[in-house]
């Protein structure tokens, strides 16, 4: 009986030691995955205003040089093959410009302005403001939402960040495919899914896709998913990604957005830690 008894306390001391072994990789695995966080904010002020100021510098002559283009070709304009060069430094430009116009609103602090809005209403004014580009790539588009659910958020930025990727399924679905937004209540968040059937995301990409000026297409800057980072932690959020049929990015965001008093709280804690550093 002694034996039985000494077994069955040896044996709740095993299943308890391998519970408290499964806590402690859990545990591991969210601090290095706060850290991984950490380093990449970092990471990302220091460049933000490292950029910010390259940025205005380069601003300014593209301003110059756009204004002479646009003279120059309007001054060519008997001169058919001189006008179409003019125009095509005109265009160059205003590509340079939104290089330009991308680095600054990922230096930029991002200032929200919450308010309770639809979700629906969210997801079918990001779909529709690409609905040229959907269609023109032959893409089915598919959401999936309550038409009840409705959660704190500042629309403009959100349908920014959900423009962002869902114009990056499009492209990566150049020989058509499907696309679906869902959206759910998880628990005290809210659960945004972008779907497509493409080609997926490298494995070595993954951990690198938010990072900045980091692409896996010939074009682009590689700002456009560090935006939408940027704009969902502003929201409270997180999204990450991952393969399964295709890319898939789930975005978790609190249902009830901080009160302004709340904010200007933060803010304050912020600019007193940043004073003490």
């Amino acid at each position: 009986e002694i034996m039985r008894a000494c077994n069955r306390v040896t044996g709740r001391y095993q299943a308890s030691h391998e519970q408290l072994n499964a806590e402690v990789v859990r545990l591991q695995k969210e601090l290095a995955s706060a850290n991984a966080a950490l380093q990449r904010s970092r990471r990302l002020a220091a460049l933000g205003e490292m950029a910010a100021g390259i940025a205005h510098e380069i601003r300014n002559p593209l301003s110059s040089i756009q204004l002479y283009a646009r003279m120059l070709s309007e001054d060519l304009a008997d001169l058919p093959e001189l006008r179409d060069l003019a125009q095509k430094i005109g265009q160059a430009v205003r590509g340079l410009d939104a290089v330009v116009h991308d680095v600054l609103t990922v230096s930029r602090e991002i200032r929200l302005q919450p308010q309770c809005g639809s979700v629906a209403e969210l997801l079918d004014a990001s779909v529709e403001s690409q609905r040229g580009l959907i269609e023109s790539s032959a893409v089915r588009v598919v959401v999936d939402v309550d038409p009840a659910l409705a959660f704190d958020h500042d629309a403009d930025a959100l349908r920014r960040a959900l423009v962002n990727l869902i114009r990056n399924a499009v492209q990566a679905m150049a020989e058509g495919g499907m696309l679906t937004l869902c959206a759910e209540r998880h628990e005290d968040a809210l659960r945004l899914v972008v779907r497509d059937t493409g080609p997926g995301i490298d494995d070595d990409a993954v951990d690198r896709i938010f990072n900045p000026f980091f692409t896996t297409r010939h074009s682009g800057t590689g700002l456009g998913l560090t935006i939408v980072h940027r704009i969902v932690e502003a929201h409270g959020g997180t999204i990450c990604v991952h393969n399964d049929g295709g890319a898939v990015f789930t975005i978790l965001l609190p249902l009830h957005g901080p009160s302004g008093a709340e904010l200007l709280s933060r803010k304050e804690a912020s600019h007193d830690s940043s004073a003490g550093s």
